[in-house]
C-alpha cells in the first residue's frame, strides 16, 4: 500500500445566520453572469460560504439545482477561499445552464478578483466619477 500524499481537502464552514450575510455584502464584490461573490474579512480562522438564490430566479426545484451546482463548485474551488474570509455566492439564472467547468473556473477567478488590492483603480465604476449637477 502506498500513502497518500496529496493535500488534505480543505473544508469550507457554512454561513447561517442573517448577520453574516449582511456583514458579507459590505464587503469586496465580483461578478459573473451565473452568479456574484461577495467577500470579506472574519474572525474565524476557516472561511465560510453562503448562498443567496432568491424566488426571482425560478421555482424551488431550479433554485434547489441551482445551489447544488454552486456548493459542487465551492467544494471543487475550495482550496482557492482564503482562510479568515466569509463569502456569498449571488445566484443568478444563467447558472443553471452554463457548463460546469466554466463555473468553477469563474468561482476561481471571482475569489482572486475580490482579494485584488487594485480592483477599484481597475474597474470603471460611475459611482466614483463626477456626477452632472445642476449649476
Amino acid at each position: 500500500m502506498t500513502a497518500d500524499t496529496s493535500k488534505p481537502e480543505a473544508t469550507l464552514r457554512r454561513l447561517k445566520r442573517r448577520s453574516q450575510f449582511l456583514k458579507a455584502a459590505r464587503g469586496n464584490r465580483a461578478g459573473r453572469s451565473a452568479f456574484g461573490l461577495q467577500a470579506i474579512a472574519a474572525d474565524d480562522a476557516e472561511p465560510g460560504i453562503g448562498y443567496t438564490v432568491t424566488k426571482k430566479i425560478g421555482n424551488s426545484p431550479e433554485r434547489n439545482r441551482i445551489k447544488r451546482r454552486l456548493r459542487a463548485a465551492a467544494a471543487a474551488c475550495a482550496r482557492d477561499f482564503r482562510p479568515g474570509h466569509d463569502y456569498v455566492l449571488l445566484a443568478r439564472r444563467e447558472a443553471l445552464s452554463l457548463p460546469f467547468a466554466r463555473l468553477v473556473a469563474d468561482l476561481s477567478g471571482l475569489i482572486v478578483r475580490v482579494h485584488d488590492e487594485n480592483a477599484d483603480k481597475k474597474r470603471n465604476n460611475p459611482g466614483h466619477g463626477q456626477r452632472n449637477t445642476r449649476p
